[in-house]
């Protein structure tokens, strides 16, 4: 009976911010071809929760030097989703933001900044879902019908990790059967910044990078007299390129080789060794697999996260980044033809020499931590 209760509750509730039905059948499709095959059924309804777009983040994109603009950049900084407090269904509000950098054409890094959002909250509905109809049913089986939930910030990070993991294993999958069918040989990194309640989760394959800038007071003073503060650079990822060991070795034991072509290359070609698609170069080691960092707490230090492609670290190391940051928000006369941090970010990097599409999303900390 408590089974049946906790049911009605959850639809009653998603029903408030999302439109669809999690008919058997549906979760049927779920559990056996995750978001792709909910949104092909025709028993299956669902849309996305009302969310803010990219005009209330601070991005930035760039085609540089290159011939085509193979990066694509996803950015909301309030989504609602579905979470479980003690009495039950709850909404709360995140953000997510992701930087997607194309090679070999810009198909895949296209789907994943299409599909990316819509994913990602389909999975963590229907695992929301799941974790409430399997607490619903042991309660049911022990005799007690309190509707009363333990939960705690583990259980919903890790519904949000999962969501993560799982949506871009569904784009890979659904965009190796395009690439498949269309000859595409192109292939996207990602990476992925999710925050929430002060803390931050971030899920990274290939070389983009996400930047913590945190304040840092140093004991000496400048000629005014006054003690020096700076941003300080910490990388929350590590690359993925072929010749770091894990990697490397992962792509030996597939059968692969790392061959330095410029720099080094799975097979001589590829410059990552994870990421979305790249279909001929999969039974070589090349995976679509993040590497999560993990839920961090966020500090009053800590002003910015800054997510950007790999063109914007061509010519400028994480400090540089920060540094810029910091002289902007001082002097907006440091960056004069910029119309934002992000702006000012692309700037100096196409400045300096870059010759790589060029993105970035820049995070301001303190507003969220008011």
């Amino acid at each position: 009976m408590e089974g049946v209760k906790v049911a009605l509750l959850f639809g009653a509730f998603l029903c408030s911010s999302y439109a669809y039905e999690v008919s058997v059948s549906c979760m049927m499709a779920y559990d056996e071809g995750g978001a792709s095959a909910v949104f092909n059924s025709p028993e299956c309804h669902f849309s996305a929760a009302i969310k803010n777009g990219t005009d209330n983040c601070l991005v930035a994109t760039h085609q540089g030097r290159r011939k085509y603009q193979e990066d694509r950049i996803t950015c909301y900084p309030h989504v609602t989703v579905p979470v479980l407090d003690e009495d039950g269904p709850n909404e709360a509000s995140m953000g997510i933001a992701a930087v997607f950098d194309g090679h070999g054409g810009k198909e895949a890094s296209e789907m994943a900044s299409q599909k990316f959002l819509d994913y990602f909250l389909l999975h963590v509905v229907f695992n929301t879902y799941k974790n409430l109809f399997s607490h619903s049913k042991e309660h049911e089986e022990a005799g007690q019908y309190s509707l009363k939930f333990k939960v705690d910030d583990e259980s919903t990070h890790g519904i949000l990790e999962k969501a993560l993991l799982r949506t871009i294993k569904d784009i890979d999958s659904e965009f190796s059967q395009e690439a498949l069918k269309n000859d595409y040989i192109s292939g996207s990194t990602a990476i992925v910044v999710l925050w929430m309640n002060g803390q931050i989760l971030v899920g990274n394959l290939g070389d983009s990078k996400t930047l913590l800038c945190s304040r840092k007071t140093h004991f000496y003073q400048d000629s005014k007299g006054d003690l020096v503060t700076r941003l300080q650079a910490e990388e929350l990822t590590r690359d993925h390129h072929p010749d770091r060991d894990d990697e490397k070795a992962r792509i030996e034991a597939a059968g692969g080789v790392v061959l330095v072509v410029g720099v080094p290359r799975v097979n001589g070609i590829l410059a990552v060794s994870r990421s979305i698609g790249d279909i001929r170069l999969k039974r070589y080691g090349v995976v679509a697999e993040p590497e999560v960092t993990g839920w961090r707490r966020l500090s009053t230090e800590d002003w910015y996260v800054v997510i950007g492609s790999d063109g914007i670290f061509e010519r400028m190391s994480p400090q540089d980044v920060c540094n810029i940051l910091r002289e902007t928000s001082i002097d907006s006369s440091s960056c004069p033809s910029s119309s934002s941090l992000a702006d000012c970010i692309v700037h100096n990097a196409f400045s300096k020499g870059s010759s790589d599409n060029l993105s970035v999303v820049v995070i301001p900390l303190r507003q969220e931590q008011a």
